[in-house]
């Protein structure tokens, strides 16, 4: 069986320093400044040879519940329940304060096996802090330096004692995945496939999905995924600029697994100066290039500001698949003006993804939940679409009848053949003579054609123009 262990402690200890050592990656954004962790993070983790998941909380602090403070320390506490076993941190190099006993009383509390852990050990002067620990009741400090990774060999014989060897190692969990492993494994031959065969393989829709929501601060991102999920995962409240890291979030929705990912609010280049805000839109970047769907937050009150319609082409040119979701829904007073007034402009403003779905929610009544996820998968089916060349081909003849590529310098262009490169998003390749004279208006044309015929709408289209190589280019005449 697999367990889970939450790292606690005040702010600045370095809780995500050593998540990331964990997990081996930088996942957890990491600063001086106290206090950069704000949601609780979850994530496969190993310490040599134990496996076992993590959760980076935020630092606690002692707060009125209705401060954010308060707020970020009930979700630690929350993590304290979740979890299996604790990673209690102090500053070895500060010593121990009023806040680590009073917290230390919280850990001891939840009955939870505790392990204290003495970081920033390398520090002169150290020792001192290191011993001071033992003050709080919670057994031997072990002495690590999560970030240059020592100590970590006797941090893995603490979780040993005080889990005993075969809860540590997952003995149970080895075997079950081996016999998992050996029913799924195809047979000889099962795998391979026909290479002469042109068969569209059928649209999966069990097949797991990363989900990015995106937005300007304070559109209701955290407050959307917390309704979607069913439960207080991430911190919201009235302040602007709440979440920081990049969240993940597992979730099923009809039989389907889902991982969601919030996002720090992203404003306008000029506006973010502060070195942690940079590094809260470069992890919202860096999602967003994960991700396979991107649901973009608009707030329904004040829409299509600058940065919005920035947003949204940065998903296009990512070649992610993009939703709106006109949040805060409940505080429209028309709805039925508005919503047609914000389909106009969308239509209008993002014509470079023509037909994107655009959903009314209200994330604090949960009201339009279900076609938001409908949408989501509609357009995850679309933005997998593969269309086989014979359809694109007869299609292709239909269009060049109807209405022919022009004239270029007394010339007619002429288009061979169409087929389609890529999927996620779609993309097409067009054989065509002088591709560098090719009129920018006529491939526009063909793209909303491709758009209508194949119901290719929401999701952005590549066409690239390719020249047939031209066997007798180079060769000198032949003079007879």
């Amino acid at each position: 069986m697999s367990y889970t262990v939450a790292i606690v402690g005040r702010p600045n200890v370095g809780k995500s320093t050593l998540f990331n050592r964990l997990v081996g990656k930088k996942l957890a954004l990491v600063d001086d400044t106290p206090g950069v962790t704000r949601d609780r993070r979850r994530h496969e983790a190993k310490l040599y040879d134990l496996y076992f998941d993590v959760i980076d909380t935020a630092g606690l602090e002692v707060a009125d519940k209705a401060s954010l403070a308060g707020r970020m320390t009930a979700g630690t506490e929350l993590a304290i329940r979740e979890a299996d076993l604790v990673f209690f941190i102090i500053d070895a190099k500060s010593g121990i304060t009023p806040d680590d006993r009073t917290f230390a009383e919280i850990a001891r509390r939840s009955g939870k096996p505790v392990i204290l852990v003495a970081n920033k050990s390398e520090a002169k002067g150290a020792q001192g802090g290191m011993l001071e620990g033992w003050e709080l009741g919670l057994g031997e400090p072990v002495p690590i330096s999560a970030e240059h990774g020592l100590g970590m060999p006797d941090l893995r014989d603490a979780v040993i004692a005080v889990l005993g060897e075969k809860r540590a190692f997952g003995e149970d969990d080895e075997e079950a995945a081996a016999a998992a492993l050996l029913d799924e494994a195809p047979l000889i031959g099962e795998d391979i496939a026909d290479p002469d065969a042109e068969e569209i393989p059928p649209y999966d829709p069990t097949k797991p999905m990363r989900i990015a929501v995106i937005g300007r601060p304070n559109a209701g991102k955290s407050t959307l995924i917390n309704a979607l999920i069913g439960e207080e995962r991430m911190l919201t409240g009235p302040e602007a600029g709440i979440t920081r890291d990049s969240i993940s979030v597992e979730w099923e929705y009809a039989g389907r697994k889902l991982k969601l990912f919030d996002t720090a609010g992203m404003r306008r280049k000029a506006k973010v100066q502060e070195k942690l805000e940079v590094l809260s839109v470069q992890d919202g970047l860096r999602a967003i290039r994960f991700a396979e769907v991107v649901i973009i937050v608009f707030d329904a009150t004040i829409p299509f500001e600058k940065q919005d319609l920035q947003l949204a082409d940065l998903i296009v040119r990512e070649g992610r698949a993009p939703v709106i979701a006109f949040n805060k829904w409940d505080l429209i007073d028309n709805p039925q003006e508005t919503l047609a007034d914000l389909r106009e402009k969308t239509e209008r403003l993002l014509p470079q993804i023509r037909g994107i779905q655009a959903v009314p929610v209200s994330a604090e009544t949960g009201r339009g939940l279900d076609k938001l996820m409908q949408a989501v998968m509609s357009t995850h089916e679309t933005w997998n679409m593969r269309i086989s060349t014979g359809r694109l081909n007869r299609w292709l003849e239909g269009i060049l009848a109807h209405h022919p590529p022009p004239a270029i310098a007394g010339r007619r262009l002429k288009i061979k053949y169409i087929t389609q490169a890529k999927t996620r998003p779609p993309g097409f390749v067009l054989s065509v003579t002088r591709a560098g004279s090719f009129p920018q208006s006529y491939l526009r044309y063909l793209t909303n054609g491709l758009r209508e015929a194949f119901g290719i709408r929401g999701v952005p289209l590549r066409m690239v123009l390719r020249e047939p190589e031209n066997p007798f280019a180079g060769r000198a005449k032949k003079r007879t």
